[in-house]
């Protein structure tokens, strides 16, 4: 007996199930801060392309990128984030950080749309012989898309939903906006910008 459709069916399966991705904790603590900036006894120190696959394309989508942030209070003063001391362009144009929530919710992985691998579901695996005369002829059907349309469609819900609730978890534990910054603290936070460049940034302390 032949199988038709075979390869192109694994193939189709093999692609499918590689949409959801996963997520990779950031940890800012971790990074290796190359750019680095300071002013009036506060250091910044930054890094933007921290996400990958999915969420990466998220922020060429959207507009959206997420930085994470070392700041040191090397000043006299208790410092409050956002309100003493604020992030800004190296051209001095102050930046707006968006909520933490917000930019969770611009990047994250969309697990409903998964619920479309569900028009898998009517494929049907055919087995073929030739017959006396030649001819291919149908001798078996096996609907397997009652296991894979199912399959996939589970298998990237839960990786979607698993990684967004990893992400959301991070950004709102590390939200730095509003944060008291002790006079020699350093503290550490992952902020969502709204831009499309890597352009350089700076402290401006109030």
């Amino acid at each position: 007996m032949k199988f038709i459709k075979t390869i192109f069916i694994c193939i189709i399966a093999i692609s499918l199930t590689s949409c959801a991705s996963g997520y990779k904790m950031i940890v800012p603590e971790t990074v290796n801060y190359i750019s680095t900036h300071e002013t009036d006894g506060v250091k910044l120190e930054y890094k933007y392309d921290l996400l990958e696959k999915k969420y990466a394309k998220k922020e060429l989508k959207k507009g959206v990128k997420i930085v994470a942030v070392k700041i040191t209070n090397n000043s006299e003063n208790d410092l409050v984030f956002g309100k003493d001391v604020k992030l800004t362009y190296g051209n001095g144009t102050e930046i707006y950080a968006m909520d933490n929530e917000k930019a969770f919710k611009a990047l994250r992985q969309s697990v409903p749309t998964y619920l479309l691998y569900l028009l898998l579901t009517p494929v049907n695996l055919y087995t073929y012989k030739t017959n006396s005369y030649g001819m291919q002829e149908t001798t078996s059907t096996t609907p397997i898309g009652f296991v894979l349309g199912p399959g996939i469609t589970a298998l990237n819900m839960i990786t979607a939903g698993s990684a967004n609730k990893k992400f959301k978890t991070e950004m709102l534990n590390y939200n730095i906006n509003g944060t008291m910054i002790k006079s020699g603290e350093t503290k550490y936070g992952l902020l969502g910008i709204k831009t499309d460049s890597f352009d350089a940034l700076k402290l401006k302390v109030e």
